[in-house]
């Protein structure tokens, strides 16, 4: 998936998405906002708020009645434009649940404080959108708050499941087990496509699931293997768990890690050694 940025991109009738100008090695070619619904919409992901980007999206809904703004989770380049949206469109922002930032927690960089909904959904619950259910799919791992929405067959899945590449797991918020209880439960859907924030649309949604809870499984075996040999520390294992990576994702590579190992400490596999050393448990 590429730009064009700012245009009304049709994926099916009544689905179309718009691209916001915010490319990273964390974004791909930057947030994707679709826009659900005919006679009304549904906006999902309103983005970061930049002003060119809610100018895009305000031409893209052309003036039609928005039936709600819809966020999965809290990150800075999904929810804020959702303040500038609502008060351009008149429209009520539900979905995922605010998440309590604190002060020294290290979360302050990565989630918008001001995100404030008025209504929160839970797993489950729904709302009529061109007289069709659509509902919310409590996805927790990537973020705690993480929501995926299903509508007609289609599950747009946020951040839990991308089109370019692997979730990242951060912790304290974001937690291995989690995801991974989180996949197994999309795995027992019967969802037709996947309209991921970040990426392509996933055509073969069950294949995909199977090859992200494999690469997880193996990954998880892979740093078993290397605390199996030595104690080591975080910074130590990701050279030797990814030969090669991109500098750039050092940091989000060394969350991965601490976060599987965070995972295998809570079911007895590894404990900490001495310092921010890992090894397998006894």
């Amino acid at each position: 998936m590429n730009a064009p940025y700012a245009e009304l991109i049709e994926q099916e009738p009544g689905i179309g998405r718009v691209l916001a100008p915010n490319p990273s090695a964390f974004t791909g070619t930057g947030t994707q906002t679709h826009l659900l619904g005919t006679a009304e919409l549904a906006v999902i992901d309103p983005g970061p708020d930049e002003a060119a980007h809610v100018e895009a999206l305000l031409a893209a809904i052309a003036g039609r009645p928005v039936r709600a703004i819809l966020v999965t989770h809290t990150h800075r380049d999904h929810s804020p434009a959702a303040r500038a949206l609502a008060a351009a469109t008149g429209a009520p922002v539900m979905g995922c649940a605010p998440l309590p930032v604190t002060s020294g927690s290290g979360l302050e960089a990565s989630f918008d404080t001001g995100y404030s909904p008025d209504r929160v959904l839970g797993d489950g619950e729904t709302i009529e959108l061109d007289g069709a259910p659509l509902e919310a799919v409590f996805t927790p791992g990537h973020t705690s708050n993480h929501l995926c929405f299903g509508w007609r067959g289609a599950l747009f899945s946020g951040d839990h499941v991308m089109g370019w590449s692997t979730t990242v797991i951060i912790p304290p918020d974001g937690n291995m087990g989690d995801y991974m209880r989180s996949l197994d439960k999309l795995r027992h859907r019967r969802d037709r496509i996947y309209y991921p924030a970040h990426g392509d649309p996933v055509t073969r949604p069950q294949q995909l699931l199977r090859g992200m809870i494999g690469h997880r499984l193996q990954r998880e075996r892979q740093i078993l293997r290397l605390v199996g040999t030595s104690a080591m520390t975080v910074e130590e294992i990701v050279p030797a768990a990814y030969p090669g990576l991109d500098p750039r994702l050092t940091r989000a590579a060394g969350a991965s890690v601490l976060a599987h190992l965070l995972d295998l400490e809570t079911r007895g596999l590894v404990e900490r050694a001495e310092g921010q050393q890992w090894s397998k448990a006894a």
